[in-house]
């Protein structure tokens, strides 16, 4: 069982928690520019930080419920079109109006042709959207954008740069941020369902979602703003594209869901797929490209910080465009 008094503290948490995710984003920007040097060790806890809160995401999720998941054709198919189809017309059009400089525009395709597979299940549970069924989807969302983000650059920017982006973070990214958590989860749920020790260790946990989120956000705004000094210029170039990007999908993402005729927490989980990017796992590929792109890693960076603050406004305002019956 929970302390009593740890109960009350998650329920106010939980309650506020919209404003704690806002003031974690601040504190995170204040370290950042007050700390620089904190920044390298910062982002080295990142993803110990980000497989933390999906562990305890994921220990919310009963096995049985991925497995029905995974059946749900309609949401799966949903989910790949908003994501494959729908973002990169959307790219494409604001492409066009993207800064006349090969390393921002690479940044830019990186960060955005990539569907997230990690925070986006917390904040669409926050919303009231279908976190299992999003759980289910992430390994086929992250082999998908393995198999074509190589095919999108080639088609956005020609062959020169069809080949400069690596695998090894995709694959790393599947093994600690997906596979370590979930298997650790379902071997939690197993030991819960055995033992009264489990069972308090896992009603345990389930009381540090806010705080880890919390811990999530101040961790990547505070180890990457430090890296937007000496490019505030590039920065400032591509934010109001990556804001548009953000409205264009909320609505986008609605008539995606209305079209393959999804339920609301269906539903809300498709427009936040459609919005989030996967810009924690691209960066080690932005920043592992030759000296010329250096600027890309730059650009992928703002759109983590735009796409931080962007999910709080969601959290608010996607149960308001797809209101619960």
């Amino acid at each position: 069982m929970v302390p009593r008094g740890t109960q009350e503290l998650v329920a106010v948490l939980e309650r506020h928690q919209v404003a704690v995710y806002v003031g974690a984003i601040a504190a995170g920007a204040v370290v950042g520019w007050t700390l620089p040097a904190a920044g390298p060790g910062l982002a080295h806890a990142i993803n110990p930080v980000l497989a933390a809160l999906l562990y305890v995401t994921f220990l919310q999720v009963p096995v049985a419920d991925l497995v029905r998941s995974l059946r749900a054709g309609r949401f799966l198919t949903a989910t790949l079109v908003v994501n494959f189809v729908v973002v990169p017309l959307v790219v494409a059009a604001m492409f066009a109006f993207l800064p006349d400089d090969r390393a921002v525009r690479l940044g830019v395709l990186l960060a955005l042709l990539t569907p997230c597979v990690d925070y986006v299940i917390v904040f669409s549970g926050l919303a009231g959207g279908s976190r299992q069924r999003l759980l289910a989807a992430t390994p086929v969302l992250l082999l998908a954008q393995l198999l074509l983000l190589p095919l999108f650059l080639y088609l956005f920017m020609g062959p020169e740069l069809a080949g400069v982006v690596e695998t090894g973070p995709f694959v790393e990214a599947f093994v600690v941020l997906i596979a370590v958590p979930l298997a650790l989860a379902w071997l939690t749920q197993a030991w819960a369902a055995r033992r009264a020790a489990g069972r308090r260790f896992a009603g345990a946990a389930g009381t540090a979602m806010v705080p880890l989120m919390a811990a999530t956000l101040l961790t990547v705004v505070a180890s990457q703003v430090p890296k937007l000094g000496e490019s505030l210029a590039d920065v400032a170039r591509v934010v109001p594209f990556y804001v548009a990007f953000l409205v264009v999908m909320a609505f986008a993402g609605l008539a995606v869901a209305r079209l393959f005729r999804l339920d609301v927490p269906d539903a809300r989980a498709v427009v936040f797929s459609g919005a989030t990017r996967n810009s924690l796992v691209v960066l080690p590929l932005a920043l592992a490209l030759p000296d010329r792109f250096a600027v890309a890693a730059v650009v992928v960076v703002a759109q983590t910080l735009v796409e931080v603050v962007g999910m709080v406004v969601y959290v608010r305002t996607v149960p308001r465009l797809l209101p619960g019956r």
